[in-house]
């Protein structure tokens, strides 16, 4: 009988001590950070991500050779450079970020078959039309490669900014998407769903999951609650002095370079019209869409990149509201409140970019011309507008550092799926000033053709440009440490922490 109470008395004891260890562990692991997303990353393969929340993620999970400062300035990540020639660069690879996930080492042979992986036309990257201009990259030692290019350009260094993934996991054929392999800060755990992406930060161990929350008012009422840590961006701006009034939340914001427009297809018979474009950007007042939807957190645009850029333009902020005039286009092209344009306009299906379209649909109305609105889910739309299936859409360009974002969406050379020319521009002053700023090696000589450029843009119409929105960024209390960048990017996150308010 003693024997059996002490057998119950050891198994009572055994269980004690295995929930004193699970506590143990439980303080011990730091409890996770939630982040809230609008929409749910596409793909997890720095080869093929040009999302925004993609690319905001890959920056995370791998290490890309160059960056840029907040200056817009190239900086070393992985590598530091030398220009040997006019067509040959030496990158020297760092000590820094260079052990995989996996716990290989990366090298430069790493480096080598990511780009040669990119380059290769059979794998359709949509980042090839970027780095056309390489001729061969060589391995020299497991530090060093040389990279030859076909033509001079100063700038070069700036284009390599792929995230780079192991040379044995490329030739084994692996599915990062499924199962990224970076060398950065975090590190994958779980895709449980497209709505659930657990990172971890390899410091020390803490969770961050990415929930997606489509609707923004329900992302924001759960940051409330306590369901959600952090919302960057999308945020209902009606509801942002809500917000600030809510005990433990704080708001912040800092102006962005996130620069949103609408685009056209050239190849309709009606919007290759000159006029029918510039009677859609007279229509537009934007001043009351900044001041009433946007809370004032964002400012007029008249080119791709931000008047603060080295080589954007300081004057340009895109066509005055004049609806009178964009009816007399429109007069001059057959068209009235009598006899109305009709044209097709897709949109996400997230809550502020249908609300900014709907806004649109109703001033284009204004003027003669009946808008049939569409809204789609991320993926549907984004696949449409890369297929050219579209008439008009609105998107945003994130992460604008370099000015070869004019090859890419506007030479005649870069229609899909060469380059994001999706609206089939085509016009040869433009092709010749993108060409003579990227033949020039004097920085202050290339500013002042790419203003000429965008000058030129701006008069052809191929996208109406509309604004820069702000970064604005809601955390609990708690949350602290983490600091907007100028691009948007969750970079914020490789430092944040969670406090006592």
């Amino acid at each position: 009988m003693k024997l059996l109470h002490f057998s119950r008395f050891c198994r009572l004891l055994l269980v004690l001590l295995w929930l004193v260890v699970i506590v143990s562990c439980n303080k011990m692991q730091p409890q996770s950070i939630r982040f809230g997303l609008a929409t749910a990353p596409v793909t997890l393969d720095p080869r093929y991500a040009t999302d925004a929340v993609s690319h905001r993620i890959n920056r995370l999970l791998y290490r890309r050779l160059v960056d840029f400062d907040e200056n817009y300035h190239m900086q070393p990540q992985l590598a530091d450079w030398q220009q040997l020639s006019s067509l040959h660069y030496r990158f020297h690879l760092l000590n820094k970020g260079r052990t995989f996930h996996n716990g290989q080492r990366l090298e430069a042979d790493d480096v080598m078959a990511t780009y040669d992986y990119v380059l290769d036309p059979a794998n359709a990257s949509p980042h090839r039309a970027t780095l056309t201009n390489i001729d061969r990259i060589e391995a020299i030692d497991a530090d060093t490669l040389d990279v030859y290019i076909h033509e001079p350009d100063t700038l070069f260094p700036g284009r390599m900014v792929i995230g780079i993934v192991p040379a044995s996991l490329i030739r084994a054929h692996h599915s990062f998407n499924e199962d990224p392999v970076g060398s950065g800060p975090l590190r994958f755990q779980q895709w449980k769903s497209d709505d659930h992406l657990v990172l971890e930060r390899r410091d020390d161990g803490r969770l961050f999951e990415f929930i997606t929350v489509k609707d923004a008012t329900v992302r924001v009422l759960k940051l409330v609650r306590g369901e959600l840590d952090l919302v960057q961006g999308d945020l209902p701006f009606e509801l942002l002095d809500w917000l600030r009034e809510q005990p433990g939340i704080t708001v912040e914001s800092r102006q962005g370079n996130v620069f949103t427009y609408i685009g056209f297809n050239l190849r309709d018979p009606v919007l290759s019209r000159l006029p029918i474009r510039q009677a859609i950007a007279f229509a537009i007042d934007r001043e009351a869409i900044i001041r009433h939807v946007l809370g004032n957190a964002a400012r007029k645009a008249g080119a791709l990149l931000t008047p603060d850029h080295w080589a954007g333009h300081p004057r340009l902020t895109g066509y005055p509201y004049d609806p009178a005039r964009a009816a007399r286009l429109l007069a001059g092209e057959g068209y009235d409140h009598q006899h109305p344009l009709q044209l097709s306009y897709k949109t996400s299906n997230n809550a502020l970019r249908l609300r900014l379209a709907t806004i649109i649909q109703y001033q284009l109305q204004r003027v003669g011309i009946d808008v049939d609105l569409g809204s789609y889910d991320w993926g549907t739309f984004y696949a449409d507008i890369k297929a050219g299936r579209f008439q008009m859409y609105s998107l945003s360009w994130v992460g604008l550092n370099m000015p070869d974002i004019f090859r890419y969406v506007f030479h005649s050379e870069s229609l899909p799926p060469a380059g994001a020319n999706r609206g089939y521009f085509a016009d040869a002053a433009t092709d010749r000033l993108i060409e003579q700023a990227e033949n020039l090696t004097d920085l202050d000589r290339q500013a002042a053709v790419y203003h000429a450029l965008q000058e030129r843009l701006l008069e052809q119409l191929p996208y109406v440009p509309l604004w820069y929105e702000d970064n604005l960024l809601a955390r609990r209390n708690d949350i602290q440490g983490y600091r907007l960048s100028v691009n948007g990017d969750y970079d914020g996150l490789i430092d944040v922490e969670r406090r006592n308010p």
